[in-house]
């Protein structure tokens, strides 16, 4: 099976590749753009595996896509290239508008028209899965209920809406001209490979650094979170045993308020590495402004996956966290050369500069 992963020098997508080099029966081509959060360091671990291979191209770029999967007689398209961060999708909208949106439709062209020229046989195979976001979904109140496959959309930020967006427009070529799409949306991923301006990679390397630990509000907002390796395996499943035209809503049943995640980060390097002087890192939690329509709570019912497909979590977020925190204390190889270079902890989407 011939494989097109966008993204996939990103945080989960790189997993996905990672998981997908695993199957020898799995020939694996990862388009990245590498904007800022694409890491070809991510890959080390595979790049030169014999199933694998890396193009740099923009999913924006519809002739390069339609090449790319006309040179490599592609069986599957799992598209994860994004524009991902709630706080970035604030300051600068555009670049979500273009990417999340405009780079889906232009995927979705190109995989049409390539689906189009396949046997009748590959056809029926072939799919377009397309990974999106619980942040689709909008806000929760803190009254035990989840979101289903049937939930309403109601996103609340940029980036949300954008991902909104491409989730109707994948639909919509599925209704309209027949491809055969599956598409998933996930709770909060965690784990190894975690571009730092997200709120676990953060903590741990401010912590690390001995700078403050910034909590939005009262950190009370709460999210399910789901470690990136589960979260893979899951959507090899969904990409390759998924029904067409269904989506599959894929969490961990892990809810944590910010805060408990904060606190639960401090208590471990209490341990793994204590600071010096025998204070706590709890001692650097700053609670900062709240980020502008910031969801109270996310929370995912992955029933239907866990009885369509088998699939189940591995981790609990105990002993997920556990091995994320362990990673980014024995791997900063990866991460030095981001936070002197690339992203050193600033604060993104602030209230003051959100748009009007």
């Amino acid at each position: 099976m011939n494989i097109l992963v966008t993204g996939g020098a990103g945080f989960i997508g790189s997993a996905v590749c990672r998981h997908l080099c695993g199957n020898a029966d799995h020939r694996v081509v990862n388009v990245d753009k590498l904007t800022y959060a694409g890491n070809l360091a991510s890959l080390r671990q595979i790049e030169n595996h014999p199933n694998y291979r890396f193009v740099r191209a923009d999913v924006c770029d519809e002739n390069a896509i339609s090449q790319i999967l006309r040179d490599n007689d592609i069986d599957v398209v799992m598209h994860l290239a994004a524009e991902s961060h709630v706080d970035r999708s604030i300051d600068g909208p555009a670049a979500f508008v273009e990417t999340n949106i405009v780079g889906t439709f232009k995927l979705l062209s190109a995989a049409l028209a390539h689906w189009q020229q396949l046997s009748a046989e590959r056809q029926e195979t072939f799919r377009f899965h397309h990974v999106s976001t619980d942040e689709v979904f909008g806000d929760l109140p803190f009254d035990g209920s989840f979101f289903t496959e049937e939930t309403a959309y109601a996103p609340s930020s940029p980036y949300s809406a954008s991902k909104a967006a491409s989730d109707h427009l994948v639909r919509a070529w599925h209704q309209t001209y027949g491809l055969p799409v599956v598409l998933s949306n996930c709770s909060n991923n965690y784990g190894p490979f975690h571009f730092p301006e997200k709120l676990i990679p953060l903590v741990i390397l401010n912590a690390l650094e001995e700078k403050p630990l910034p909590v939005y509000g009262t950190g009370a907002n709460v999210r399910d979170w789901l470690f990136v390796d589960d979260h893979a395996r899951a959507l090899e499943l969904v990409a390759t045993k998924g029904r067409p035209g269904d989506s599959y809503n894929v969490g961990g049943r892990c809810e944590r308020s910010n805060l408990s995640v904060v606190e639960t980060i401090c208590r471990t390097l209490d341990s793994l590495r204590p600071r010096r002087g025998g204070a706590c890192y709890r001692d650097l939690i700053a609670f900062v402004a709240d980020r502008p329509g910031h969801d109270r709570r996310y929370a995912i019912d992955a029933s239907k996956i866990e009885r369509d497909l088998g699939w189940t979590p591995a981790e609990t977020f105990e002993t997920g966290l556990a091995k994320t925190i362990r990673w980014y204390l024995d791997n900063p190889w990866w991460w030095e050369p981001i936070r002197s270079s690339r992203y050193a902890g600033q604060r993104l989407g602030a209230a003051e500069k959100a748009l009007s």
